[in-house]
């Protein structure tokens, strides 16, 4: 597959070509797009990362996580036309840790559903969980998403503004911080698309931090079509401050199935407009 094999060197020219200038949270490394699971499908997914060069010492009691693989999987169900719900399992495989299990998350998502016909795509997460002591320094965090997304001819772009809070750990005295999301990507053949995604976490909203203190990531990619019922992302992320990891490779691979969908109590199957999805 030439557009594969030139789609992967793009991604791995573009990282290399960064000066990579340091623990975050590498287990779902993505930039979602508003769309929700269709109802009466499931979509499972596996989140591999690999940290090249990161951390090496103990901090707040979390691993260092230079050479760590991260594993998530992740399953999302469709309900309606406008709600869906993930699940996480983290894992993690470090020199002298093993393989352990980390955590796990819970997503609810609803969206605008696309018989409205908005000019972008709109959607709503929030995502509840834990993590290990070892693993992370806040165990019990929160998380809500606004999503919003625009294809425009061979272009596409989203944005992801999220706002996240720790219910403990050493993070609770900061309050709400702020984590930017950001993909800007171009269809460069009817099945391969390049693109950068960028990912901060920039502090407080009451006040950010200082630059070094912040995490902030550069990902050029590849999104690569096997298939409407597939996903496939591959990225080489390039830190840029000293707080962030200074390199490491994503890949996220995804498969959709139709399954019977539970029937689910009537405010649930309503759209919003009260009409049933």
């Amino acid at each position: 597959m030439p557009t594969l094999r030139k789609g992967i060197q793009f991604v791995l020219l573009a990282a290399l070509a960064a000066l990579p200038l340091s623990a975050q949270d590498n287990y779902e490394i993505q930039v979602y797009g508003s769309d929700t699971v269709a109802a009466g499908h499931t979509m499972v997914e596996l989140h591999s990362n690999l940290t090249i060069e990161g951390f090496k010492t103990i901090s707040q009691g979390v691993l260092p996580d230079e050479h760590q693989i991260h594993e998530t999987i992740e399953i999302t169900q469709g309900w309606t036309d406008w709600f869906e719900t993930g699940f996480y399992i983290f894992t993690s495989y470090g020199p002298n840790q093993g393989y352990q299990w980390v955590g796990d998350h819970i997503r609810p998502r609803v969206r605008v559903p696309e018989k409205w016909h908005w000019p972008v795509g709109l959607s709503l997460s929030t995502e509840i969980g834990y993590q290990r002591p070892g693993f992370s320094a806040d165990t019990w965090t929160w998380e809500i998403r606004p999503i919003v997304d625009k294809q425009w001819h061979s272009w596409y772009v989203g944005f992801n503004p999220a706002l996240e809070r720790s219910f403990h750990g050493p993070g609770v005295s900061s309050g709400v911080g702020f984590s930017p999301n950001f993909k800007v990507a171009y269809s460069v053949s009817r099945k391969l698309s390049a693109g950068l995604e960028y990912y901060g976490s920039l502090g407080p909203i009451t006040g950010f931090d200082p630059l070094y203190m912040q995490q902030q990531q550069i990902v050029p990619t590849i999104d690569y079509d096997f298939g409407p019922n597939w996903e496939f992302n591959l990225g080489m992320g390039v830190g840029v401050t000293r707080s962030t990891d200074h390199l490491l490779l994503k890949m996220i691979i995804g498969r959709r199935f139709q399954f019977i969908t539970p029937r689910l109590p009537h405010f649930l199957r309503s759209s919003p407009t009260g009409t049933e999805g």
